[in-house]
């Protein structure tokens, strides 16, 4: 009997990560951010490289910190930084950007190719795929919905089963965690922002739901 129900749930969660619905919406990304982004691997992480892809190890949950998708995916669209993003233009003009955003509703849409590098996550952006939901108003409260919730699980289901490489799963505020592992590159050592999101509460859910895959976390 168990050796049956463990094969439901085997065949459960193939199921979720085959029939995932993903739709395609670009973000601009041309010759000219293909070439920042270039720049930037071989200024902060000291790689000259012929093309901008990279092998999938670690999957970050991000939130966007703006209650509207329109905003949310006009922040990410254009090639450069916006000049309001003092934070982070010093370190470079290439816009930030991710591989998912994830609608309220829970629609999924990816922006960019998955094995292109996105700028998203300090010192690790070469060996992640980022998963961007709307929500996080004010970037402090924690109200992203049980759709996106469902969303994330089934595409961390839907990574996970797609490059077997990924071994790792991480909310973007324990990004410095990740300082001391072998995937940490960030050659500035005054180059670091501190996030918040999409925080424990979200982390621990989606977790507890992707339990069987092994995915590691940032140890304390």
């Amino acid at each position: 009997m168990t050796k049956i129900l463990l094969s439901l749930a085997t065949l459960f969660t193939l199921s979720i990560a085959d029939e995932i619905k993903i739709i395609d919406k670009p973000i601009d990304f041309g010759q000219e951010r293909i070439d920042m982004t270039k720049a930037y691997i071989k200024t902060h992480y000291g790689f000259d490289v012929e093309n901008i892809e990279i092998e999938p190890k670690i999957i970050v949950l991000h939130w966007t910190a703006d209650m509207s998708f329109k905003k949310s995916f006009n922040r990410l669209k254009p090639q450069k930084l916006f000049s309001d993003r003092k934070d982070i233009v010093k370190a470079s003009a290439l816009n930030v950007s991710a591989h998912f955003l994830i609608k309220r509703d829970g629609t999924i849409y990816r922006l960019m190719p998955e094995t292109w590098m996105a700028r998203h996550v300090i010192g690790l952006n070469y060996s992640t795929i980022g998963v961007e939901n709307v929500g996080g108003k004010g970037n402090k409260k924690d109200d992203l919905t049980k759709a996106q919730l469902k969303s994330n699980i089934a595409l961390v289901r839907y990574l996970a089963k797609k490059y077997p490489t990924i071994n790792t799963m991480i909310g973007h505020h324990e990004y410095r965690e990740m300082e001391n592992s072998e995937y940490w590159l960030e050659m500035d050592s005054g180059y670091r922002t501190k996030k918040s999101d999409p925080g424990d509460a979200f982390m621990a859910k989606v977790r507890k739901a992707v339990a069987d895959l092994n995915l590691s976390k940032p140890v304390k």
